[in-house]
Order: C-alpha cells, then sequence, then structure tokens
C-alpha cells in the first residue's frame, strides 16, 4: 500500500508541473485594471419623492441614508463582477455625509463633504476609466420629475452650460469628458434616465427606479429589486466600456447661472470676467470645462440663499 501511496504522489507531482505556467502568474499580469467612480446623489433613490428623505433631522432621512448606501453597494457590486479593481464613490448629496461609510463596500474607497473644486466627481482628475450616476434626479425646470433641481434648489432658478439647459447630470459628465473619463449608467426617476439619455449620450445605460408622477410624488420599484437591476446593469454597462465616448465640451465653456434671488447676480457682477445678463443671471467664461465647475462650486456655496 505504501508503495502504491507514493506512485499516487508521484504521479500528482508530473501532472501539476505539466500544467501551464500561464496559471501562476500574478493576477495583475493577467487583467487590465479597471478604475471605476460612482457619483451618487439621493433624489434618485427608489422611494424618496419629498424633503422627508432628503435631509438631517427629517422624518425618513436615516432610513434612506441606508437605503442610498444600499443602492451605492449594488452598483459596487456590479462593478466588481465585470473586473473592476479600483472604486472611488463620490458622497455628492446635500452636505455629503448622507452615506453610511460602515455599510459601504470595504473595498471602494469614499469621497465625503463640501468644499470640493469639482464637486460631484472630485477625485475623477486622478484617472478612471468609467463614471456611473446613481440616485441622479433631472435638471431645475423638468416637468413632472421628482426633485427637479441644479446643484441648488435654494439658490438657482437655472443654469446653462454653453448655452445648453444644463443639467448635474450634464456638469459631472463634462468634467469627466475633460479627463476623457465617459458617463456610462445612470439610474434614477424615468425622467433623469431619459434627460441624460438625449442631452448626453444616448448609449448610457439607464436604470429606471421609479416612474416620476410630479416633483413630489412617484411610484417607486421595491429598494430590493432595485438593487438587483443596479447590480445587473451596471456589470452590463462596463463590460460594454468600448462603446462610450467622454462627453467632451467646446471651449471655452460657459456657464449661465439664474439666481432666485436677485442680489447674488448684482454682487457678483462686481467681479472682473463675470457679465450680468440680466437682473438674475451672470455668465461666466471659464478655459474649460474644470474651471467652469470650480466657478459653479464656489457659487453654490457662497452665494447667498434668502
Amino acid at each position: 500500500m505504501r508503495k502504491i501511496a507514493q506512485n499516487a504522489l508521484w504521479l500528482t507531482l508530473l501532472v501539476l508541473c505539466a500544467l501551464p505556467m500561464a496559471s501562476a502568474r500574478p493576477l495583475s499580469a493577467q487583467q487590465k485594471s479597471l478604475r471605476v467612480y460612482i457619483s451618487v446623489d439621493m433624489e434618485g433613490i427608489t422611494g424618496v419623492v419629498n424633503a422627508a428623505q432628503l435631509s438631517p433631522g427629517e422624518f425618513e432621512y436615516e432610513k434612506f441614508r441606508r437605503l442610498m448606501t444600499a443602492e451605492a453597494n449594488a452598483c459596487i457590486e456590479g462593478a466588481f463582477q465585470a473586473g473592476a479593481t479600483q472604486i472611488t464613490v463620490s458622497d455628492s448629496h446635500g452636505n455629503g455625509l448622507s452615506l453610511l461609510p460602515e455599510e459601504l463596500n470595504p473595498r471602494a474607497k469614499l469621497i465625503r463633504s463640501w468644499p470640493r473644486p469639482l464637486a460631484m466627481v472630485e477625485g475623477i482628475q486622478a484617472g478612471y476609466d468609467a463614471l456611473i450616476l446613481i440616485g441622479y434626479h433631472a435638471s431645475i425646470g423638468t416637468p413632472g420629475a421628482v426633485r427637479a433641481h441644479t446643484m441648488s434648489s435654494k439658490r438657482f432658478y437655472g443654469m446653462r452650460l454653453n448655452g445648453q439647459h444644463a443639467s448635474e447630470a450634464m456638469l459631472s459628465a463634462a468634467v469627466a469628458g475633460h479627463f476623457g473619463v465617459p458617463v456610462v449608467m445612470v439610474t434614477g426617476d424615468d425622467k433623469t434616465v431619459e434627460e441624460v439619455k438625449r442631452t448626453i449620450d444616448e448609449k448610457i445605460v439607464g436604470v429606471a427606479v421609479k416612474r416620476a408622477i410630479g416633483y413630489h410624488a412617484a411610484e417607486n420599484m421595491s429598494p430590493q429589486a432595485a438593487r438587483v437591476l443596479i447590480t445587473a446593469a451596471t456589470k452590463q454597462a462596463l463590460q460594454q466600456l468600448p462603446a462610450f465616448k467622454p462627453y467632451v465640451l467646446a471651449k471655452p465653456v460657459k456657464i449661465e447661472i439664474a439666481f432666485k434671488n436677485m442680489l447674488n447676480a448684482e454682487i457678483l457682477s462686481l467681479l472682473p470676467g463675470i457679465e450680468r445678463v440680466d437682473g438674475s443671471t451672470i455668465r461666466f467664461t471659464g478655459k474649460d470645462a474644470v474651471e467652469a465647475m470650480r466657478f459653479v462650486e464656489f457659487v453654490g456655496q457662497y452665494s447667498n440663499a434668502d
């Protein structure tokens, strides 16, 4: 029996030695890196319909922080299934402190709080292959869309980017495009998905987790069903990465901001390089999307909301 066992051991060693050496290569030598940036807002999370879910101290805020984090995790899971090697998540809602760090997938890095020079996509300049927008909402003035606004519902009445009515998705896409990063996927209500595909790239994979009924009403998918769809769509979008192109603006980049408080336009127009278009609107011309976004971030943080 001992001799049989010895023969079996030698046979096993011979088989192992005959296997292709490629199987022993380090993982980094076998796979191309896939770096994914995920920007997460809250208004487009399933179940969100009004202020009760959106701000600290409100009736359902703590519950929806968990649901927001769960949708981010569903996206992260899909990205890893697609072969992601690096994932950064941006908390892009409100005070930038809505995602729960202790519940976020520990393999992802998290950017929190404000101000940030590149706002909802700060850090994307470090080098990424794809941008995904989770929980986004439609631009200000979009009829029937849930919580439609652009950057600040308290301060801004409207925004235009190179003459085109702008959404937060468009601003994020423009900054990402400056660094060669395409938007590959968006989630939110059906109005948001339609707007992003129409204004940025029709190839973008869209997941409508709710059907908008009005500014404060929607028919919502269950959180569990939404997360299943988000994971599958993320994997699909990243597997089709070569089909997407960055959203690149012509330079220089003109940004127009219309304020709800005319005093903001009056004060900002005192600065050199800022043109007052009308009583409520100013225009700033940046050399590129990054400079334009830095201006928007400054104005959004420090203009008067009263």
